[in-house]
């Protein structure tokens, strides 16, 4: 009989959001007249910016025609996308990233997962808790930890710990790691780094021959021009740091999928052998034989967003979204609720009231307000104590929100 992948079995029960889905459904079910609103999983409501859907439209316009219509592009992504990225997102904040080293994608989700294939099993590797439950995830299906105990932390982790006395500010480890996962703008915290915050896992990674797997996927929502919008602004990173980066919360792309990924060529692994290997070489040759490219059509419209139609459209969605955050935070506050983040993210970290648990406070914010959350405990031991609101939502469904929860909360 065919074996399995037993590093599936030692997962926690489910994955975080489909958990939360099934709740709904079952809350759903039994109540059919409630009248839901999801502040949970950060998925955009929105319609995509003008500029990207007239690109769309008339990229499939030119599928339609035999002169101009493509099959197969190029697995990297199409030159005049990177060529866009380099400039709109790199060079104009003083990086040196080449077109060349920026793979589009379909997801910062996948990249951060499939970026363990170009790693070995040996690497010991370091989380922030609370973490974004995929890096854990995909680092227990590749056989890279051990069992998971009580507090769901997994053997063979080095957990950096994120709470409100550091303020949400992972710490350095104690000792060495070959893996570092940061996330900044954080999910879930809404905590971003600063400069010198960021320089010290840099010098960090740079003294140990570490590599830093950055994620970058809410930069947009950075309003602070000081603060760093990519650790490439930091002297050292093409040493030592991958970056992704999403379309999807930036321009509305969660239906549409379109991201990327930095893989700079100076950055070096060792193999077996003793002998350093560019990690971009590994990439590329992983990315032609698993993926076979992001729609042409997806493409001219991610390639939109750097127009300075685009630009303007996307800002206005990014305000409309961060509008939502103030009004969220301040609401909350005022009936006596502590929150964190959503300053320059799209996530609130709320502080569950009168010591319920986070799957507690999920329960009555559903059952009371008919509102959804996200338990922190489901990013890690850490978020115990705590719940994720997202600011993706209308902006009529977010004010009845938070008149929903002043009436039970207040």
């Amino acid at each position: 009989m065919v074996t399995i992948n037993d590093h599936y079995r030692k997962l926690k029960a489910g994955y975080l959001f489909p958990e939360i889905a099934r709740r709904v459904q079952a809350f759903s079910e039994a109540h059919p007249a409630a009248q839901i609103i999801r502040l949970g999983i950060g998925d955009v409501t929105e319609p995509l910016p003008l500029a990207c859907r007239q690109a769309m439209i008339q990229a499939v316009e030119e599928l339609g025609n035999r002169n101009t219509f493509r099959g197969y592009g190029p697995e990297t992504g199409y030159s005049w996308l990177r060529e866009k990225i380099a400039q709109g997102d790199f060079h104009s904040r003083g990086c040196e990233v080449d077109p060349s080293e920026i793979f589009i994608s379909d997801g910062s989700k996948c990249d951060t997962g499939n970026i363990l294939d170009i790693f070995g099993d040996q690497n010991t590797i370091a989380v922030t808790d609370p973490v974004y439950p995929v890096y854990v995830d995909t680092n227990v299906m590749a056989g890279h930890t051990g069992e998971a105990n009580e507090r769901g932390e997994y053997a063979g982790l080095v957990y950096l710990p994120m709470t409100a006395e550091n303020n949400f500010t992972p710490p350095l480890p104690d000792n060495a790691v070959d893996l570092i996962y940061l996330c900044s703008p954080n999910n879930p915290t809404g905590a971003v780094a600063s400069r010198p915050q960021l320089q010290a896992w840099v010098d960090f990674a740079l003294a140990h021959s570490a590599v830093i797997l950055f994620d970058a996927a809410y930069v947009a929502f950075i309003s602070d021009p000081q603060l760093p919008q990519s650790i490439y602004e930091l002297p050292g990173a093409r040493q030592c740091a991958i970056e992704f980066r999403s379309f999807s919360k930036t321009a509305g792309f969660t239906g549409t999928r379109c991201a990327y990924t930095v893989v700079p060529k100076s950055l070096q692994g060792r193999a077996a052998d003793g002998s350093l290997v560019g990690l971009w070489q590994l990439w590329q040759r992983r990315q032609a034989t698993k993926f076979n490219g992001v729609s042409y059509p997806v493409q001219r419209a991610a390639a939109a967003v750097y127009s300075p139609e685009g630009r303007a459209q996307v800002k206005s969605l990014v305000d409309f979204y961060l509008e939502n955050a103030r009004l969220m935070a301040q609401h909350l506050r005022g009936v006596g609720i502590t929150v964190y983040g959503g300053e320059h993210a799209p996530y609130l970290w709320v502080k569950t009231p009168g010591g319920l648990s986070s799957w507690e406070f999920f329960d009555q914010l559903l059952a009371k307000c008919h509102v959804v959350g996200t338990p922190g405990a489901g990013f890690g031991a850490a978020g115990e104590g705590y719940l994720r609101l997202s600011a993706f939502n209308g902006r009529d469904q977010v004010k009845e929100a938070l008149e929903r929860i002043k009436t039970q909360f207040a």
